[in-house]
């Protein structure tokens, strides 16, 4: 199904201003519905002289009036006067009559979307009133102020651009609760729900007919600093959000000005106990902490057995055993570069690009002290959970020094790393190439017969249920291929998490 943004594109003649008015209408327009306890349908005006539906809303705060979508659906000229008059007039429309649909009678609306004094398209808003009965003072505050805002968007108020939308993580909508300011700032209505997270952040006594904004004033009188644009949200006088914190609750308030003929008449004010969304959260960021310093303290103990073991190579006579020590602290020094990486990230996994980026020019730089070494890598590796990366860079690290060390020690040359990530069969593989100009495999050359590293390699590639091979590289060279299947990584690590989550 085709995006709001490719309808309006080539649909409309709107310009892409205009077009951008009508997404932040639809961004925050759940607000309207749910206030108004009725659906709503955006209509824009469609070649020639038509209207097209091009986005429908459903209230969370009542029942619904159509059961299928209306997106794509059209109306011919004149079919519809009430979407005609509500056009031509730039004013709201109501139906004399309700309108009955499936035995259900329906009064309609249409409320014309304007800014900057022309109407860019025509909101319709439907109320089954078979589920009408006499009116609780919440439901009678509820849809006199949904009939404000659909005065202020008749008139190009609302929305209001750069302000936070009810789309956004955390954000308090109609049944978390409502306040109704009057313009001084006084509470002239309180829905239950907002009234228990007052109480919640400390207030005793009551709510409405007070000024909020000594209400919050004095929950907050001995706590710690708080958000500068609090005095702005809690007197209704700017469009936007704060969240206020006390005695262990966290309220997320946001303010949506009401303006009548130019002048600011009151405020709505959206809240929701966020309490234990932020607890949660400390909870996710203090595991995330901790697991870093696990990471860290990893590294710097494998770093310490590293110099270890060096201070004990140089104790040794040049042979064998002194090149088993080196030989060890490199493998070692691989595994404590995954965890270092791990030590900055906010999850278990790695950007391994980063790694093996870092291991290559590591590398390179021993090498190029007895001969000039170049390494290059093309392909990407990704994002891999903490226990493949570390396999994988034990595996490129033994490759790649084997390489240098064997097939390049005589000469130098050059060293190359390809990488490509694949799905197959649903299943995640990585396909990893090693190539060298050098010298070539020595004749007869076996992997099972292979020196320690060869087996290393080996065993690990096993690990990663995968297949490894050698062979001669063309004109001359070596040149190993292996494949590993990895374990999934989610969606949000492979993008990388926020502190936040």
């Amino acid at each position: 199904m085709p995006t709001l943004t490719d309808v309006l594109r080539e649909q409309t003649s709107l310009a892409p201003d205009q077009a951008e008015w009508l997404h932040l209408l639809v961004g925050d327009w759940q607000l309207l519905s749910d206030l108004s306890f009725a659906d709503l349908v955006l209509w824009v005006p469609s070649e020639p002289d038509g209207w097209l539906a091009v986005a429908h809303v459903r209230p969370t705060t009542g029942a619904m009036v159509f059961f299928d979508d209306l997106v794509g659906r059209r109306i011919e000229p004149g079919r519809r006067p009430l979407l005609d008059q509500a056009f031509a007039g730039a004013r709201i429309v109501r139906a004399p009559e309700p309108e009955f649909r499936d035995d259900m009678p329906i009064r309609e609306e249409a409320i014309p979307v304007v800014r900057q004094g022309r109407a860019l398209a025509v909101l319709t808003r439907h109320t089954n009133l078979s589920t009408m009965r006499t009116p609780s003072r919440l439901e009678l505050t509820y849809v006199a102020t949904a009939d404000a805002l659909a005065r202020m968007v008749a008139s190009g108020d609302f929305p209001t651009a750069g302000a936070p939308t009810g789309q956004r993580r955390g954000a308090p909508r109609v049944g978390d609760g409502v306040i109704r300011l009057t313009a001084d700032g006084t509470v002239s209505y309180a829905s239950p729900n907002a009234i228990s997270a007052i109480h919640r952040l400390g207030h005793v006594g009551d709510v409405v007919g007070g000024p909020l904004a000594q209400i919050v004033t004095d929950v907050l009188r001995d706590e710690s600093p708080v958000d500068e644009s609090l005095a702005l949200v809690v007197t209704g006088r700017a469009p936007w959000r704060t969240e206020v914190s006390s005695r262990g609750a966290s309220v997320s308030m946001r303010a949506i000005p009401l303006v009548e003929a130019g002048q600011r008449t009151g405020a709505i004010l959206l809240l929701r106990d966020v309490s234990e969304l932020r607890r949660r959260e400390r909870d996710l960021m203090t595991k995330d902490a901790t697991i870093r310093e696990i990471h860290h303290r990893v590294k710097n103990n494998l770093q310490t057995v590293a110099a270890l073991l060096r201070m004990q190579a140089r104790r040794l006579p040049e042979g064998e055993a002194r090149s088993a020590l080196h030989e060890a602290v490199r493998r070692v020094g691989t595994i404590a570069t995954v965890h270092e990486t791990l030590s900055h990230g906010f999850d278990e996994t790695v950007n391994f690009d980063e790694v093996i980026t870092r291991e290559l020019a590591a590398v390179v730089e021993v090498a190029t002290r007895e001969a000039p070494v170049h390494a290059e890598r093309e392909g990407s590796f990704g994002r891999l959970r903490a226990e493949d990366a570390t396999s994988m860079a034990m595996i490129i690290g033994e490759l790649v020094h084997n390489a240098v060390e064997h097939g390049l020690a005589v000469g130098g040359g050059t060293v190359q790393v390809e990488a490509e990530r694949i799905v197959e069969d649903g299943e995640e593989r990585l396909q990893v190439c090693v190539a060298d100009d050098g010298q070539g495999l020595p004749e007869g050359f076996s992997p099972g017969r292979g020196g320690l590293g060869t087996q290393i390699v080996t065993s690990l590639v096993q690990d990663l249920r995968g297949r490894i091979t050698w062979e001669q590289g063309k004109p001359r060279g070596t040149v190993v291929r292996f494949f590993a299947r990895l374990r999934p990584v989610a969606d949000g690590d492979r993008r990388g998490r926020s502190p936040s989550g």
